[in-house]
């Protein structure tokens, strides 16, 4: 098989992965529910009792898992990057809070794969804008109250 038909397979895999209906619901959350204004929101529910923090820790983990098989080379970055952007979401949600989170947990390699294939992106800051403002969009619809009642459970 070759390299980038391995690539693909592992690709589908990370897209079936991502359609388990838990993982859609911690998704759903994180994307519509979760709106962290400061570190302390972000440690707290990162931090917090596990049935509590874990769609967070599912989702984070997620994307940073993903993209270590970037960093590491199983996937090229070109390809993981034509196929997925809610890693770019993900990012621009954490990206205010990601230096004082290191720094607070000691923990200086947190979501740093995330980071670092976001950013090796040729236009990075672009994509990080566009998810920077359609998450902006959700939290007023959530702060709205018209998020909720459009989630499916």
């Amino acid at each position: 098989m070759s390299d980038a038909a391995s690539a693909a397979e592992a690709l589908l895999k990370l897209y079936e992965l991502r359609t388990d209906q838990t993982f859609r619901q911690a998704r759903n959350w994180f994307t519509f529910e979760f709106h962290p204004q400061s570190v302390e929101d972000v440690l707290r529910t990162w931090l917090g009792p596990g049935h509590l923090s874990a769609p967070y820790r599912m989702v984070t983990s997620y994307w940073d898992m993903a993209a270590t098989l970037v960093v590491q080379q199983a996937i090229p970055a070109v390809m993981f990057n034509e196929s997925n952007t809610e890693h770019f979401a993900v990012f621009a949600k954490l990206r205010p809070f990601l230096a004082e989170v290191r720094s607070v947990t000691k923990y200086p390699g947190y979501l740093s794969n995330l980071e670092r294939v976001v950013l090796m992106h040729p236009e990075a800051e672009q994509h990080i804008g566009i998810f920077e403002r359609y998450l902006s969009r959700q939290k007023m619809l959530a702060d709205e109250g018209k998020q909720r009642a459009n989630l499916s459970s």
